[in-house]
């Protein structure tokens, strides 16, 4: 199963925001990773490199890699809308960002983890497909056997799904309902997702 396993401090460093999460390196090191740091004088970045930098901050935000990404763009650009908010829209209902976004699990790589190991259910049933497709009325819930894990009773007790009018959040089940497919002002992450419709139209 591909996924990044680099450093992630640095990247946060180069997009100069907490894409993977709160990050202490980041809050010390506010400036770009590099041998010159916040001395180097960066030259103007071009509108090729603008778009690229924007389709890497929403592949590595989402824990993505390029042929996924692609696949999913295709996906977006096929269906009815607008191609950026579609792309967003099925990102955001991957499974293993709904059950980020649900606050079972403290980051999306961590729910990634959750879901392979077979840690959620949709819909009564385990599934161990991270990219799985969740859909408005779907149930995504704790697995019996593992709702005594202390890192998912950790991660629920700052639980984040009451921020989001998509979601709903059953605390006594230890399950949460997509009640609709997000719209663009729903979602919070800083993504220009023009720009990256812009770079696969070249």
């Amino acid at each position: 199963m591909a996924r990044y396993t680099g450093p992630k401090s640095k990247i946060a460093r180069k997009f100069g925001e907490p894409i993977f999460g709160p990050d202490k390196a980041l809050e010390h090191r506010n400036y770009p990773p590099g041998q010159h740091g916040i001395a180097h004088r960066r030259k103007k970045i071009s509108e090729y490199g603008t778009q690229l930098k924007e389709k890497q901050k929403a592949k590595y935000t989402y824990g993505l890699l390029e042929r996924q990404f692609r696949i999913l763009f295709e996906k977006a650009e096929s269906s009815k809308g607008v191609t950026g908010e579609v792309l967003l829209q099925l990102l955001e209902c991957r499974l293993d960002n709904v059950v980020y976004r649900l606050g079972i699990a403290p980051t999306r790589a961590a729910a990634r983890q959750f879901v392979s190991h077979r840690h959620i259910t949709i819909n009564g049933h385990v599934c161990n497909i991270p990219s799985c497709h969740v859909r408005p009325g779907d149930v995504v819930a704790v697995r019996e056997k593992s709702k005594a894990l202390e890192v998912i009773n950790e991660s629920l007790r700052g639980n984040r799904s009451s921020r989001y009018s998509w979601l709903e959040w059953d605390a006594a089940a230890m399950s949460g309902k997509l009640l609709n497919v997000p719209e663009r002002a729903d979602i919070p992450e800083n993504i220009k997702e023009q720009l990256i419709v812009e770079l696969y139209s070249k």
